[in-house]
């Protein structure tokens, strides 16, 4: 289980008078985030008229949780890499922030921003396994991570007992058949995301049905069956490289500004990268040889006065 969704808040034992288990401070913001968020539930939308019993489709109203705060809404486009986590105990069985059931061994995500429910391709750039989940869910509310999925959807990318992995996730426009939503043709990747994963080469992607990898528990006893998850294999060109990224600038002066501040606690560089027909100027940090290397620095940079910096994997 990860870390930080285990942390007593012994802040709330002596606060409060009573005893908190099994979460942390973004977990009990999280909760009750989620819980705000049933109130200003939507009609369903028409996309999604198969729905999971008390689910709805919505995109959501701005929120705060620890203090950020995260604008919801829709991004047909959306494209990014970053850390992925899990989650599954003590949420499993609670509803979801649109009113569905949370169930850790069905193939689900929770994300800060996008619409629920939407199909999302998540790949694990560590072992090139791919799999499509169904983003239900918001979180995961940590610094540095861009998508929470389920045990199960972990299990699949082969990374439940790590914790953590480098993925891509990349949206999938859903559409309506016979037996509710389905998965449409995948999305065209960005210019500047196809040249700066370096990790997903550029070629033929080919898919097959897998079984778990071993060690995989099988279903609880009188579960319903599960329709074979599609499980897909894309080349990869090695270990993805972590960094933490402090900004992107369109001055080269700006830039070298930011890099002289980051060298009174760290080292930086500046990557010159074209993107929608200009020439833009990141500073980043790295690369960082771990995850847990990359949660240290991008917490030393924002402490630093960095608030907008985030890992990026290339």
């Amino acid at each position: 289980m990860l870390k930080y969704r285990n942390i007593l808040l012994a802040t709330a034992v002596l606060g409060l008078g009573f005893a908190v288990q099994g979460c942390s401070t973004p977990q009990l913001a999280a909760e009750a985030t989620k819980k705000a968020m049933r109130k200003d539930e939507q009609p369903p939308n028409a996309q999604f008229a198969a729905l999971k019993p008390g689910g709805v489709y919505k995109v959501g109203n701005p929120y705060q949780v620890a203090g950020v705060w995260y604008y919801p809404k829709e991004e047909p486009n959306y494209d990014e890499t970053g850390i992925a986590s899990w989650y599954g105990h003590p949420f499993h069985g609670k509803a979801t922030a649109n009113g569905e059931t949370y169930d850790m061994n069905e193939l689900t995500a929770a994300h800060k921003t996008l619409p629920m429910p939407v199909m999302v391709r998540v790949t694990n750039l560590e072992n090139g396994r791919s799999v499509v989940l169904r983003v239900n869910d918001r979180g995961p509310f940590v610094n540095g991570r861009v998508i929470d999925v389920s045990r199960r959807g972990a299990q699949l990318l082969g990374f439940e007992g790590k914790g953590t992995a480098a993925v891509r996730v990349q949206i999938i426009s859903p559409d309506v058949g016979p037996a509710g939503p389905v998965i449409a043709q995948r999305i065209e990747t960005p210019a500047e995301q196809r040249t700066a994963i370096a990790a997903v080469p550029v070629g033929k992607v080919t898919s097959e049905s897998l079984a778990p990898p071993p060690g995989i528990e099988p279903a609880p006893p009188g579960r319903r069956p599960e329709e074979p998850a599609e499980v897909s294999f894309v080349g990869t060109s090695g270990v993805p490289k972590i960094y933490v990224q402090a900004g992107a600038f369109s001055q080269r002066e700006r830039a070298n500004s930011v890099v002289s501040r980051i060298q009174n606690f760290d080292r930086a560089f500046i990557q010159p990268v074209a993107a929608q027909g200009r020439e833009l100027y990141r500073v980043r940090i790295g690369p960082l040889a771990s995850v847990e290397q990359a949660d240290a620095t991008l917490d030393r940079a924002i402490k630093n006065g960095f608030a907008e910096a985030r890992i990026v994997i290339d």
